[in-house]
């Protein structure tokens, strides 16, 4: 798992359905120790798993709300079906989105199957 999951993180899950992978699932659980959050949780969490495909709404607006329980450091996970998926969400539109939301992309691992993992990170301020 090259994802950078430690053990005690609180982890945000967004977007989970029948279509996401559970090994995957079952794999960041282990390394953490910790039962995903989901919806609505008063926690400051250290990552966002938030899997996306390309009819979940706008992408810049659920960013924001994944944000906003976000520890500052922490990254969000964006989980999209890889191409010839059903759902398959272009890789530029997440690129289009980072920045409107204060995100930069770092990296782009194939995580599972049918899933590619896309790590966005907050911007460092003062940096251009």
């Amino acid at each position: 798992m090259r994802m950078g999951f430690a053990k005690g993180e609180l982890v945000l899950e967004i977007g989970h359905g029948a279509d996401c992978d559970a090994a995957l699932r079952a794999d960041i659980m282990k390394i953490t120790g910790t039962k995903f959050l989901e919806g609505s949780t008063n926690e400051v969490v250290d990552a966002v798993l938030f899997w996306f495909r390309e009819d979940d709404g706008d992408l810049v607006d659920e960013l924001m709300d994944a944000m906003a329980y976000l520890s500052e450091t922490g990254p969000i996970w964006v989980l999209t079906p890889k191409v010839g998926r059903d759902g398959h969400v272009e890789p530029s539109d997440i690129q289009d989105a980072a920045p409107l939301c204060g995100l930069n992309q770092t990296s782009t691992l194939a995580v599972a199957a049918d899933w590619t993992a896309t790590r966005l990170v907050a911007r460092k301020a003062g940096k251009r």
